[in-house]
């Protein structure tokens, strides 16, 4: 399965096996248009691959977009 995700403002903090993490929530689709919310804890590049690209990318993106109403709805504390 393919996504199409964006960065949001939203944060939230989940507890996973009774430690804390926080998580970024990124909002997008898959490409027949399915729209799906995901908690992203990490992002990182493989390495040794040319980091370049993606950290021009995200230099460009500059501070990720407000959220949706329907992640906005999210409560800002989850117990997972």
């Amino acid at each position: 399965m393919k996504l199409i995700l964006e960065s949001t403002a939203k944060v939230v903090e989940m507890s996973t096996g009774g430690h804390p993490i926080r998580a970024r929530i990124w909002e997008g689709e898959t490409p027949s248009g399915i729209k799906v919310h995901a908690y992203i804890t990490l992002v990182a590049v493989p390495e040794g691959a040319d980091q370049g690209e993606f950290e021009r990318e995200l230099r460009a993106v500059g501070h990720p977009r407000e959220a949706s109403a329907d992640v906005e709805a999210i409560p800002n504390r989850l117990i997972l």
